[in-house]
């Protein structure tokens, strides 16, 4: 199925084509006409239009005094200006393998030109083992035009995302659901590195989001979680209080206080 809109503009770098569409009301970055990789408003590009990169961001529930924040995976740089957007004082650090991807963020998604934005050009797996500093969250949406890059889930690279968070951080992870067999073989994967300090829940459009922390799980009440998802919620403009009673109604024991 291919992408509805007209194509704007394409490029090519030796990792293959990057193609623009673009219709009324929005514009899409797409690897191969007919996956979208990210997707902008025209008339609000800072507002996450994609499920997935929404319910990400329910990951800052569990960082109250965020400061600084990593993403692997730039695409058109949707959740790098919704960070940026949203928090004044929060640095960001976002990885991207192919410069020619940046370039189309520049140039056709209004990546700013920002001083709390340090942009690097490096395989996600390799920068991981030496970052530009520790993170309070690590975004990680690692995806291709074949889909989920597997070294996502490689236990290397997960444990230098943990050692790359600070005390109370967390790793948000977006998995494609149809990888795997169920969210339990991503939590069976992830339990390896982070025990049981893993939230887990689906989005629609078969995606799955991964939280990852890297110390304990806040003990919390289901009003002081939906508490947080409420003032996130009114910070972001993200409908974040679905994602925090779909978590609680699938893992509330895991807010519980552990013996």
């Amino acid at each position: 199925m291919s992408i509805k809109g007209t194509c704007i503009a394409s490029s090519e770098d030796e990792f293959g084509p990057i193609y623009v569409y673009q219709t009324r009301s929005s514009r899409v970055l797409s690897f191969d006409g007919h996956v979208e990789q990210s997707c902008m408003n025209l008339n609000n590009p800072v507002q996450l239009m994609h499920q997935y990169t929404q319910a990400m961001m329910a990951g800052l529930m569990f960082v109250p005094e965020i400061k600084s924040a990593t993403i692997m995976g730039l695409g058109a740089g949707s959740l790098a200006k919704s960070l940026l957007q949203h928090f004044d004082e929060l640095m960001v650090y976002a990885v991207e393998y192919r410069q020619e991807v940046i370039n189309t963020a520049k140039q056709f998604f209004h990546l700013p030109e920002d001083k709390r934005l340090q942009l690097s050009i490096c395989d996600a797996i390799k920068y991981m083992k030496k970052p530009a500093a520790k993170s309070d969250i690590i975004f990680s949406d690692l995806y291709n035009s074949h889909g989920m890059e597997p070294r996502q889930i490689q236990l290397s690279y997960l444990k230098n995302c943990k050692k790359s968070l600070n005390k109370n951080g967390v790793l948000v992870l977006n998995f494609w659901y149809q990888d795997f067999e169920s969210s339990h073989e991503i939590e069976d994967l992830l339990s390896l590195e982070f025990g049981e300090e893993i939230l887990s829940f689906p989005v629609e459009g078969g995606n799955t989001i991964v939280l990852a922390f890297k110390n304990k799980i806040p003990t919390l009440k289901r009003k002081e979680l939906l508490k947080l998802s409420e003032q996130l919620q009114q910070q972001t403009d993200i409908p974040v209080s679905r994602y925090a009673k779909r978590i609680w109604a699938q893992q509330q024991f895991k807010f519980a206080e552990k013996l």
